[in-house]
């Protein structure tokens, strides 16, 4: 039986309205309307639709799939988003599930080891301390927060819309927690980006950013604590006034010059005016749209491994589009840039098969 639900996917993953999908595929704006509502299309209207949207026509026959509700999930920057980006990312939502649903049927993955800090989401930085000592880090920094994030069961996967209003986003499905990055933005953007939906994931349990008008800040406060703990902090970067001194020292977390400086100011180590002076400072040097002196991209160790150990079997990204009946294009922007070369697996890989 056709599915309406997967040819809505297909659609928004395409940006079309009903209107234009109608136009390309040279049917009514009623029939496509219709058919997302359960109508049943004849053949050859199946097959318009699955051309003009260049997805296999196996893909609307499977059982529905998950659908995102946008108050559900926590976006960075609603606002600023249009409907059709907003829709293309959920529809991404949707694709990135079956995808690990996929891989969870064949491999052992981590399973999630998030606690609920909904009850301390008006207290973001105490949140940040309770999460770091369920997961027993102390107060040094995370060497590799994607790894990290990985090991404690969250599912990461990469957004493939190319657009400045789409940051990133997170959500929670059938308990497990999903998290999608902007592989556009520079690797201190990215960890940043990765620990702030770390923090809807904890702070805004299951309800999305939605619930609280200031779960943006919330995140953003989050992130900054659970990345540069206070005590350490306070230690390394006690005697730091300038912005030279504050970008050779801005590697040991891993984050961006402007982030470390906005959290110096925050725990009372740089003046309002000394934190404004070095802003300015460093926007002059280009660290306001940029990270001149960069660290390295974080990459999945999961998907690193998987996608190793599935061509140890002669098994590729295509063999993966195939079952899931999707583009490969689809496969390669859900994965774009999370997972650097593909080699042989160690006889250790942190992951298994579930059979062989």
């Amino acid at each position: 039986m056709f599915n309406g639900e997967r040819l809505k996917i297909a659609r928004q993953r395409r940006m079309l309205s009903g209107l234009k999908l109608a136009d390309k595929a040279g049917v009514t704006p009623v029939t496509v309307s219709k058919i997302e509502n359960g109508h049943q299309p004849e053949d050859y209207v199946v097959d318009r639709l699955a051309s003009a949207l260049t997805y296999p026509r196996e893909f609307f026959f499977l059982p529905s799939p998950a659908i995102l509700d946008v108050d559900t999930v926590s976006f960075r920057s609603l606002k600023k988003m249009g409907a059709a980006e907003r829709d293309a990312s959920l529809a991404a939502g949707s694709l990135g599930v079956a995808l690990y649903d996929w891989i969870d049927d064949r491999f052992n993955l981590p399973k999630p080891d998030l606690i609920d800090l909904s009850r301390d989401r008006g207290r973001p930085e105490s949140a940040a301390r309770l999460l770091r000592q369920h997961w027993g880090l102390g107060e040094k920094p995370i060497g590799n927060v994607l790894k990290l994030l990985e090991a404690k069961g969250v599912r990461v996967l990469s957004l493939s819309e190319r657009t400045p209003n789409v940051d990133a986003y997170s959500f929670w499905r059938n308990d497990r927690p999903y998290v999608f990055l902007n592989q556009e933005k520079t690797a201190e953007r990215s960890i940043f980006d990765s620990a702030h939906e770390l923090g809807h994931l904890v702070l805004h349990h299951h309800a999305g950013a939605k619930t609280d008008r200031d779960a943006e800040t919330q995140a953003d406060q989050f992130a900054s604590a659970f990345l540069m703990p206070q005590e350490d902090v306070l230690n390394e970067a006690g005697h730091i006034y300038s912005a030279k001194q504050i970008i050779a020292k801005k590697s040991r977390w891993r984050v961006s010059a402007m982030a470390l400086a906005y959290r110096m100011h925050k725990l009372g180590l740089l003046s309002e005016w000394s934190h404004r002076s070095i802003c300015i400072e460093l926007g002059k040097m280009g660290f306001r749209s940029g990270e001149p002196q960069g660290v390295d991209r974080e990459t999945s160790t999961v998907l690193a491994k998987v996608l190793a150990v599935l061509w140890s079997k002669r098994l590729t990204k295509r063999d993966i589009a195939s079952d899931l009946a999707v583009p490969l294009e689809e496969i390669e922007t859900l994965i774009f840039g999370l997972t650097g070369p593909v080699v042989a697996p160690p006889i250790k890989s942190g992951i298994s098969l579930v059979s062989s």
